[in-house]
């Protein structure tokens, strides 16, 4: 389960967005960070029963840095106000499809698959597709996954044809996205059970045959 630490530390740092009170709270930021990692550690283990490619990451490959890049944005809050998790094959700034968690005091979700892929990642799975298409349709029509996920994840999605693939394909539509992403959207109460674990494992084992069809196309690149 997430800890009352973690959520406690993020709450209060999303009304005070500074470095002087982060700098003066330093401990609460260390001690929710200790308990989140612990709790990632659980989450690589579970995911490794299933997907082994997953079973060799270390905590640091998998979390994300609470610091965020202002640079190129109008927002200059300094720090993220939410902790995540990415866990696919080479880590968070793999290629690869994967899994992540997402904890955040408005928004708490289980999610995964591929999100803003680059442009040859992103045609080698529509090639997969198209190639493959009952293989792909069997994974997302799938009682398993349905009940968990509903469907993709719509934004973005092309209004036309991706070029390099003809208008006609009769699935045409599954080729059309920007992003292979699932959700599945969770609850205070939820992420502080000890039932948290149980939801995680059955969630990402829903997906597992989603992401280990991009991956198939993805390793070829």
């Amino acid at each position: 389960m997430i800890s009352d630490n973690c959520l406690n530390f993020l709450k209060k740092l999303k009304k005070n967005n500074n470095t002087e009170w982060f700098h003066a709270n330093k401990n609460l930021y260390l001690q929710a960070k200790e308990d989140f990692e612990s709790f990632v550690n659980i989450v690589i283990h579970e995911i490794g029963h299933f997907d082994k490619s997953i079973s060799h990451l270390d905590v640091k490959d998998c979390i994300f840095r609470i610091n965020r890049d202002i640079r190129f944005t109008n927002d200059k809050s300094p720090y993220k106000t939410n902790f995540g998790a990415y866990f696919a094959a080479g880590g968070k700034k793999s290629i690869f499809a994967g899994y992540y968690i997402h904890i955040d005091p408005d928004e708490y979700f289980l999610s995964g698959g591929l999100y803003m892929p680059e442009s040859n990642v992103l045609k080698a799975v529509r090639k997969e597709i198209y190639e493959n298409t009952e293989e792909f349709k069997k994974i997302i029509k799938s009682a398993s996954f349905k009940k968990q996920f509903g469907g993709l994840w719509e934004e973005g999605k092309l209004k036309s044809a991706p070029r390099d693939f003809p208008k006609d394909f009769p699935d045409i539509d599954l080729l059309k996205y920007k992003h292979y992403i699932v959700s599945k959207e969770q609850t205070e109460k939820s992420i502080q059970s000890p039932k948290f674990i149980n939801e995680i494992r059955t969630v990402f084992q829903a997906l597992f045959p989603f992401n280990s069809f991009m991956n198939k196309a993805i390793e070829n690149i």
